[in-house]
This record gives structure tokens, sequence and C-alpha cells, in this order.
């Protein structure tokens, strides 16, 4: 018999991102048993990284096809020419989002979940440098129709694969976000960084430099191909 594919699971942090919602309305959502137009309570856990709980990401999504849209599902931005340039404030603005450091989360905080910006200037002194990114409003649009948890029901959004990374490589190799993820063992760079800001993966605080010379990618946190598999020792004893 063909086994059957391990499901992808999902802490609040990552839900609450696909959703426009805090981590703390997700638990919330589960511990009041709300549910949803088809009369089904929020799904139960299936198992916890550390202290945090883990649902089936295809069953919450399917929770949410049934649930009125949020605010932000419904929001209508302004009519902007598509190649217009904003910065993450005016991002922020443009989508819908209260927080106008919204879109400077996204990037830092959860990389590959928010496009990459379309340029990037250099500005400041070189005593103190400072980079502006800037998102054409066409990205930003096509942001909008497509990112996760805008009702769409499990398995109807492709995410990119990870990179396949060899283990065996140079132990110094500097490698990013989505090569980290796929040592690791993360379906998606999202679930990576969602584990990450939440403190599960304590040998990555510790970055070993960071992205020079890759365009939109200068700036990145790196780290060593060493320091990521013996995190993955690490997480394999727990």
């Amino acid at each position: 018999m063909t086994a059957q594919p391990e499901p992808r699971l999902a802490d609040a942090t990552e839900i609450a991102a696909e959703h426009d919602l805090t981590p703390a309305r997700i638990t919330s959502l589960y511990t009041q048993h709300t549910t949803n137009a088809a009369g089904e309570a929020f799904p139960e856990p299936v198992g916890k990284r550390g202290r945090a709980r883990l649902w089936d990401h295809a069953a919450v999504t399917e929770w949410f096809a049934h649930r009125p849209p949020t605010r932000l599902a419904e929001h209508k931005p302004l009519a902007l020419d598509p190649q217009t340039l904003l910065n993450a404030a005016d991002a922020s603005r443009y989508l819908g989002y209260k927080n106008p450091s919204q879109v400077t989360t996204f990037v830092r905080d959860h990389p590959g979940y928010f496009p990459e910006p379309d340029e990037v200037e250099e500005l400041g002194t070189a005593d103190n440098p400072y980079r502006r990114q800037l998102w054409k409003v066409a990205t930003l649009q096509t942001w909008m129709a497509t990112r996760p948890g805008r009702g769409r029901r499990a398995g109807t959004k492709q995410r990119p694969p990870l990179p396949k990374v060899s283990a065996d490589g140079d132990p110094d190799e500097l490698l990013g976000a989505s090569q980290a993820a796929a040592l690791l063992g993360f379906a998606s760079v999202g679930s990576f960084s969602s584990s990450l800001s939440q403190g599960n993966l304590p040998l990555l605080k510790t970055t070993d430099g960071v992205a020079e010379n890759a365009g939109r990618q200068n700036g990145r946190r790196r780290w060593t191909r060493r320091r990521i598999l013996e995190q993955a020792a690490q997480r394999s004893r727990k």
C-alpha cells in the first residue's frame, strides 16, 4: 500500500498570518470552540512543538472556508497606477492594515510569506546607512489575490517547493531561510519562520552572516550548514 503523506502542521502564529488575525485570536477560536457557518467547531490540535499547539493546516483552512470573510478580505485598495512604487508603510496602508509596520513585520519575521521588494534604495551615510524597500502596486495586487487565508479551500494554492539541499556540503557554507527550512524538514519557509520567531530553534538565534551581492536578498540572515545541522540534530532528540 502507498504510504499516506504526512499532514502539514501549523501553529497559531502561522495560521494567524494567513488569515489576517493575531495568534491570540486563533487560540481564542480554539479554546471557545467557535463554530463556523457550517456549524463546525474550530479543529482540535493534533500535536505540540514545545508549548505551542499544532493544527492540521488543511483542516484549519477548510474551517475558515466556511467563515465570513475578514475585514481585510473585503478591503478595496485605492486605484493607483500598477507601476507606482510604495514604501513599507504605504504598502501596509494600501493593503488595508491598520499597523503601518505590518509589511515590515512580514518581511522581517516571515521570509517567503510576503513578496520581495521590486526596488531597494541604499540611503543614509557611510556612518549611518539604511535601506528603503519599495513595492510596485502590481506586486501588491498579485499578493492580495493569491495570499493564504482568502477563503480558498485546502489544496487550491500551491506553495513554491523548497530547494533540494544536501547535508553533505561545505559545513561553513552560508545558507538562507529556504535552505534551512529544507534541511530542518519544514514544509515551507513560512512554517520555519514561525518556529524561529517563537524561539523553537534556539541555535539559529545567532546568525553567521547576511546575504551580500545577492540583489534583493541583500541583508537577509544566513546560517552555516554546520549550525543548521546541529539544530536539526537537537530537534530530532526532542
